[in-house]
């Protein structure tokens, strides 16, 4: 069984920053796809950031530019970068991970933006 944890999540002003993490139980190399989803209040999870067996990354027109994903391999470990971020933005972050049959979803974190 894999597991994953966020943390780096947070109450910022609107224009801040945070790094999410997600720390996995294995390595990071068995998983085909590493993904970030959020759900805000009310709103199904949606995608923010995706990164499989190729290397592509997307993101959904709503946060490109601002957010980054990146992976540390050593640390096996995803980060999320959001970067300018918006009341918008505010949701329970969720770490995803697929290997070639199973999923694994992280528990959350809460990202909160607000002034």
């Amino acid at each position: 069984q894999v597991q994953l944890v966020e943390s780096g999540g947070g109450l910022v002003q609107p224009g801040g920053s945070l790094r999410l993490s997600c720390e996995a139980s294995k390595s990071l190399f068995v998983f085909v796809v590493l993904a970030w989803y959020r759900q805000a209040p009310g709103k199904g999870r949606e995608l923010v950031a995706i990164i499989s067996s190729g290397d592509a990354r997307i993101f959904p027109d709503s946060v490109k530019g601002r957010f980054t994903l990146s992976t540390d391999n050593t640390k096996n470990t995803m980060y999320l970068q959001m970067d300018s971020l918006k009341p918008d933005d505010t949701a329970v972050y969720y770490c995803y991970a697929q290997e070639r049959v199973n999923v694994y979803w992280g528990k959350g974190t809460q990202v909160t933006v607000s002034s």
